[in-house]
C-alpha cells in the first residue's frame, strides 16, 4: 500500500473534505494493509485533485500499430508477336450463269419456306412477355469494433454494476461514468482479453451519485469511443 494514498486520505479527513465514513474506511484499510478497490482509489484521487491540488493522472492508451498490406509485384507477361502468315488465295472456280440462277431460285424458295414455318410457329405458341426479376443482394452486417453494455438497464443505490464489451484493439480500455449533470463519478482502466473482450464491476454510489436520473457509461480504446446509458434511482 503506497504512502501517498494514506497521506491523501489523512489530509482530506483533516480538512473535512469528502465522505468521512468512506475515507475512514480507506484509512483503516491502508493502515492494516488490506485490499483497496479501484472505486475507493478513484474516489480518493478525485477528491485530492479537487481539494488538495493534485494533478490528474493522464492515462495514455497505446494505439495498435497498423500493418501495411504487402502488395505483390505485378508480373507483366511477355506478349508474343503475331507472325503474319502470307496466304495465297486461290482463284475461285468460275460458276456458270445457269448454275448461279438456279442457286438464287433455290435460296429464295428456302427462305420463303423458313418464313412460313416461323410465322406458323409464332401463331400457335405466341410470344410471352419476359419481365426481369430484381435480385436483392443481402446486406452483410459489419461487426462492431467497439461496444459497451451493462447487465441491467437500471440500478438502485449500492447495487453492483457489471460492465462488459468488446474492442478490436489490444492492451487496455478506459471506462468512465457520468451523472445526469455530466459530472465524472467513476473511472477505471481495464485490460482487454485475447478474444477482444473486457469486463469489470463497480458499485452504484458514492460522490456524484446523490441524484436519480440517466447516467452515461463510456469506453475509449484510443481509436474510438462508444457510450451507453442506464437509470439510477437513489
Amino acid at each position: 500500500m503506497t504512502d501517498s494514498l494514506l497521506d491523501d486520505v489523512k489530509a482530506l479527513l483533516d480538512k473535512d473534505f469528502g465522505d468521512d465514513r468512506i475515507l475512514k474506511q480507506i484509512c483503516r484499510a491502508c493502515e492494516n494493509d488490506e485490499v483497496i478497490s479501484n472505486y475507493e482509489r478513484n474516489y480518493v484521487r478525485k477528491l485530492a485533485e479537487k481539494y488538495l491540488g493534485k494533478r490528474p493522472e493522464v492515462v495514455q492508451t497505446q494505439k495498435p500499430v497498423e500493418e501495411k498490406p504487402i502488395v505483390p509485384d505485378v508480373i507483366i507477361p511477355n506478349t508474343s508477336s503475331f507472325q503474319k502468315n502470307q496466304t495465297f488465295q486461290q482463284e475461285p472456280p468460275r460458276v456458270s450463269s445457269s448454275n448461279s440462277k438456279n442457286s438464287k431460285i433455290m435460296l429464295g424458295i428456302g427462305g420463303l419456306v423458313l418464313v412460313i414455318i416461323i410465322a406458323v410457329a409464332v401463331s400457335f405458341t405466341g410470344v410471352s412477355d419476359v419481365t426481369p426479376t430484381k435480385v436483392e443482394t443481402p446486406t452483410s452486417s459489419i461487426p462492431d469494433t467497439l461496444s459497451i453494455q451493462t447487465d441491467l438497464s437500471s440500478y438502485n443505490k449500492k447495487d453492483l454494476i457489471s460492465i462488459n464489451g468488446i474492442s478490436d484493439t489490444s492492451g487496455t480500455v478506459n471506462l468512465s461514468i457520468e451523472n445526469q449533470s455530466k459530472e465524472l463519478v467513476w473511472t477505471e482502466q481495464v485490460s482487454i482479453k485475447n478474444d477482444g473482450r473486457y469486463s469489470t464491476l463497480t458499485i452504484a454510489g458514492g460522490s456524484g451519485w446523490e441524484s436519480s436520473g440517466t447516467y452515461t457509461i463510456e469506453v475509449d480504446n484510443g481509436a474510438e469511443t462508444k457510450s451507453s446509458t442506464f437509470a439510477f434511482i437513489t
